[in-house]
């Protein structure tokens, strides 16, 4: 496989040449070939006024790789046409939003997944492709958790019904958590069977249903037919409104381990949100076993990371987070170098709080307690919060206090 240093200059040469001379089918391959070898989980092709803007997303931030390569406006048409007919998409509409996918296979890494949205916009169609990772390549124990949080987990899913559920905000690796474990639990002897909006990776073993609104195909509607498909694990892409908690609950309290997502900030914020869709308490507290919320974090260089010394307030602040924190950890800093294209940081990983259901849980949910008030018993009942899991980390080398303090704002 071609390296970041090769590729980009075919790129640049594709973008000085005249519009006639441009191979458009080559080009597009190059911008998929490129975000595989950087590492970049989406494309984002812009269009402006004069000029096509092209991003990449590395490590969840964006970076305008070719912002000293003029790219002409003219190519803008040729360009998402091309992706429409890679994706199976109407090359003639171009007022209405488009989603659809393709594959692109790279010399050496296989075939790549490439996931398309298309939008109009004031200047023309915006175009977004996410490169989708493998999840072959991932699995529990590489994760990221904690021996005590794997152990929780792995409790978790070795029980034959309950719920099983990923917390946080849009690209914090929740579906990639799911997927993982689906992975795990994938036997010949067991049936699988998910419904997602949109269907992220292809999991050999399993059923995967999309979700059609034009249709009526809701994950509440799917989830009911599901349940006469004689399923022993399901996976909910989202729970998004009361219809879908109400059959994913009473889904998991007659025999079946359920997995989904919710958009909270913490493990603890999914009781009163499940409560707050009109599930009653005593569903939610028999059927959840376990509750993850999750971040992702850009792990630091290994080749250019440097030692810092904290200041006293900065200690001071630590101590206040973590009262037990060691003192003799020590923390580091970015610097950059040719490995990490001079960002400082190469990859990311995952921090977690790992929220299992006990009986002091299951007596506050009862009782509707505050998020907070579960959260506090939580941590009595042994839970590592994820500021506590983000500075571990940080103390072993593998991202920056930086780092922590901007995805988890605190």
């Amino acid at each position: 496989m071609r390296d970041i240093k090769s590729l980009k200059p075919l790129i640049e040469k594709e973008f000085s040449e005249s519009i006639e001379k441009v191979s458009i089918i080559k080009l597009v391959d190059l911008f998929v070939e490129y975000a595989y070898a950087v590492g970049a989980s989406d494309i984002h092709i812009e269009p402006a006024k004069d000029t096509l803007r092209l991003r990449y997303r590395i490590d969840g931030l964006l970076y305008d790789s070719f912002k000293d390569t003029p790219v002409k406006k003219e190519l803008h048409q040729e360009v998402v046409s091309r992706i429409k007919v890679l994706a199976g998409l109407r090359t003639d509409e171009h007022l209405t939003p488009q989603d659809g996918r393709f594959r692109v296979n790279i010399e050496e890494a296989g075939d790549v997944d490439v996931r398309v949205s298309i939008i109009p916009t004031y200047y023309g169609e915006n175009v977004i492709m996410r490169v989708l990772a493998e999840t072959q390549t991932f699995d529990l124990e590489t994760f990221g958790f904690s021996p005590d949080d794997l152990k929780k987990i792995k409790e978790a899913i070795a029980k034959p019904y309950g719920m099983i559920l990923a917390n946080g905000p849009t690209g914090s690796g929740k579906t990639t958590l799911l997927y993982t474990i689906l992975k795990s639990l994938n036997k010949p002897e067991i049936s699988i069977i998910t419904i997602e909006d949109p269907i992220e990776y292809s999991l050999e073993g399993t059923t995967q249903i999309q979700t059609d609104s034009a249709v009526g195909l809701t994950f509440a509607t799917g989830l009911r037919s599901i349940l006469r498909q004689d399923p022993n694990i399901i996976m909910v892409g989202e729970i998004r409104d009361e219809e879908t908690a109400s059959i994913s609950v009473n889904a998991a309290l007659t025999g079946h381990l359920l997995l989904s997502t919710l958009h909270t900030n913490d493990a603890a914020t999914t009781f009163p949100r499940l409560l707050d869709m009109g599930v009653p308490t005593f569903l939610v507290a028999s059927t959840v076993n376990v509750a993850v919320s999750q971040r992702l974090v850009r792990k630091l260089c290994q080749s250019c990371k440097v030692e810092r010394k904290l200041s006293r307030n900065e200690i001071a602040s630590l101590h206040e987070l973590i009262p037990e924190l060691d003192p003799a950890l020590q923390f580091y800093s970015p610097k950059g170098c040719a490995e990490c294209n001079n960002s400082g940081y190469r990859g990311r990983i995952a921090i977690h709080e790992v929220l299992e259901v006990k009986d002091s849980i299951r007596a506050l949910i009862m009782n509707r307690a505050s998020a907070q008030d579960i959260k506090d018993q939580a941590v009595k009942d042994g839970m590592t919060t994820m500021v506590e899991d983000a500075l571990v980390k940080a103390g072993k080398g593998l991202t920056s206090i930086e780092e922590i303090l901007r995805v988890v704002h605190e």
